[in-house]
């Protein structure tokens, strides 16, 4: 961590953060810098409470004095970008947006930029992005100091908000997604996930005539580690898809899919498996077509906070069908 213009930053911890592990209150206070970053921090002796050396899982206490010394400039792996989206809905837990086709849901090592959390990230942190700049050329001098009592935390005006994922689509998959704004949104809605609270429905314009009105695939799925491809593995995981057909065409066949389990590429290998692969999924035997023609139209869960029903429903973009 050479060459860094680091900051020293003293805080005194505050009655909520009492019993808090030191790796998790650094994530909240420290605005926008990724947890492997302030990980490294603690374990290079960069952070002190009460004047000792402590690791991430040391439990803090009220009135305790935590001293970091930070590169602020570093962020995370989340920088913003101004992408403009397609939002169905906010409100202060929570954010529905309808992904595009063609857009990574989050950063690779291989894709860090144009993502759907970067373009969240800038979304949601417009005035604390303001703020942050502002910081940081305040900050410029090397070994400059802050200090940041504890009623001065957790303020609206500083909060960086980081977009928690709790669900995913494809790259190439349009349609709903849902992200919490939260910690305990994202606790609440992963629950809900694991427990089958939520209901997520899909169209697929897939190939051939399905001649079943409704039907359920039932196939293990696993991933071939030498091929780096997922699909039906005798020694995978359990995975099931229903389907219902919306209407046949001369060639090709609209269905409704619920994926029952939730593994990586599910639909697409059910689909190829029954012998009607998705159009646009040249991979698994569709035809050549400028977007895999996959949509999650359907989102429908309990709210994190009041626990009433939401559900959203997203059209097909141009183009899906042929």
């Amino acid at each position: 961590m050479d060459n860094e213009q680091t900051t020293k930053l003293h805080f005194e911890v505050g009655p909520e953060a009492n019993k808090q592990k030191l790796g998790e209150y650094l994530f909240d206070n420290l605005n926008g810098l990724s947890k492997m970053y302030l990980r490294e921090l603690i374990k290079t002796g960069k952070c002190e409470v009460n004047g000792e050396l402590e690791n991430s899982g040391y439990r803090l206490r009220t009135s305790d004095f935590v001293e970091v010394e930070a590169d602020m400039s570093r962020g995370t792996a989340m920088q913003p970008q101004d992408i403009p989206l397609d939002i169905v809905y906010e409100d202060p837990n929570l954010i529905v947006v309808n992904k595009p086709a063609g857009m990574l849901v989050h950063p690779t090592h291989r894709d860090k930029n144009g993502t759907l959390l970067n373009a969240l990230t800038y979304h949601l942190n417009g005035e604390a992005l303001t703020q942050r700049s502002k910081d940081a050329k305040a900050a410029k001098v090397s070994n400059s100091e802050i200090r940041v009592p504890h009623s001065a935390l957790r303020t609206p005006h500083s909060a960086f908000i980081r977009p928690g994922l709790v669900h995913r689509l494809d790259k190439q998959t349009s349609g709903l997604i849902v992200v919490a704004k939260t910690a305990a949104a994202h606790r609440r809605l992963s629950a809900d996930f694991m427990k089958k609270r939520v209901e997520k429905r899909y169209l697929a314009l897939v190939e051939g005539i399905v001649t079943e009105d409704t039907g359920s695939i039932v196939a293990p799925i696993g991933r071939f580690a030498d091929l780096k491809h997922w699909s039906i593995k005798h020694d995978g995981k359990h995975s099931e898809s229903r389907f219902w057909v919306r209407e046949r065409f001369p060639d090709r066949t609209l269905l409704e899919l619920e994926p029952v389990t939730g593994r990586t590429n599910q639909l697409r290998i059910h689909c190829e498996l029954i012998g009607h692969p998705i159009i646009g999924d040249i991979k698994r035997g569709g035809r050549e077509f400028e977007r895999i023609c996959l949509h999650a139209y359907k989102l429908s869960f309990p709210h994190p906070d009041h626990r009433e029903r939401m559900e959203f429903q997203s059209d097909p973009p141009n183009g899906f069908s042929i």
